[in-house]
């Protein structure tokens, strides 16, 4: 479609060429004579400060639409209407570009969910909880706990956490504690990255992958970093990374050695797993319930 600003130049063309008449031009190219004649009318100083006021509001507010700012220059006192609006940040480039549609990548569990652990290394999760150093520099903590025990295997703790960052601390816990049947994550790109996966294949390990967007089906790692933050993270003003692991593993043997833990009978994690093996050792096998961490630290008393 030819607009009319370029059927009245074209107008002009065919004009001062000589094959016809300004009129006759109009008429051939379907141009109205009133719309040849139009001239724009000089911009008054009103309405020169008032688009100069929408782009200021627009830059300074780079992901406002114009109803927001069209609402912040009522605020200052200018009626404006919206297509006023529009039409100067289109003009101007100013339109805001809509978010483009997050790819969401969901790993393949190979575990049968739902898996509840029912003994030591049955199923581990692991999951990041983050925090800041006194420059506000970033800390990103890798959690690795026992879902049967609640033992925390470990806390790596660094500036920033890929793939074979993760591989590497969850290596170093099945050196110490063997390695699990089963462990339990999100859909992060760490714990579904290929060299993951691949390590996990390798090593036995089946995995657990929760629905995006549902923490809930991840709750012992969520409960774990709630008790992490509201008694290590949130009490601690670290200076330095190093300053960081040092107190957060103390915090992590502390709490695996003596935190009450409710679920636990209000025995610590190493305690309740000092309990089950030796219950284990004397039972020959112990056979789990659903109430067998409460009942589990009286069941050692009891005479055979």
């Amino acid at each position: 479609m030819v607009s009319p600003g370029h059927k009245r130049e074209a107008v002009r063309e065919v004009a001062e060429s000589g094959t016809c008449s300004l009129r006759a031009a109009c008429r051939y190219l379907r141009l109205h004579w009133s719309s040849f004649c139009y001239r724009a009318k000089t911009a008054t100083d009103k309405m020169v400060r008032l688009v100069r006021a929408i782009i200021a509001v627009s830059r300074t507010n780079p992901r406002y639409g114009y109803r927001r700012v069209r609402a912040l220059l009522a605020n200052e006192g200018w009626q404006v209407s919206r297509k006023l609006v529009q039409k100067v940040r289109r003009a101007e480039g100013l339109g805001v570009k809509p978010p483009r549609p997050r790819q969401r990548r969901q790993g393949k569990s190979t575990g049968k969910i739902p898996t509840a652990a029912t003994h030591p290394r049955h199923v581990w999760s692991w999951d990041f909880v983050a925090d800041r150093t006194d420059n506000g520099a970033p800390l990103r903590v890798l959690s690795l706990i026992d879902e049967f025990t609640r033992q925390c295997i470990s806390l790596t703790v660094a500036r920033g956490l890929k793939s074979a960052d993760i591989v590497a601390a969850l290596d170093k816990a099945i050196a110490k504690h063997g390695a699990p049947e089963h462990i339990r994550s999100d859909n992060g790109p760490e714990f579904i990255a290929t060299a993951t996966k691949d390590y996990l294949e390798s090593k036995r390990i089946k995995t657990l992958y929760i629905e995006p967007g549902s923490p809930w089906q991840n709750p012992h790692v969520e409960s774990f970093h709630n008790r992490l933050q509201d008694e290590c993270l949130k009490q601690e003003w670290f200076l330095s990374l190093t300053e960081a692991r040092v107190v957060i593993e103390n915090w992590r043997r502390k709490y695996n050695s003596q935190h009450p833990h409710s679920r636990l009978g209000f025995i610590s994690p190493d305690a309740f797993a000092k309990l089950w093996h030796q219950t284990k050792a004397v039972l020959g096998s112990v056979r789990p319930t659903g109430s067998l961490h409460q009942a589990l630290p009286q069941t050692i008393t009891q005479p055979t």
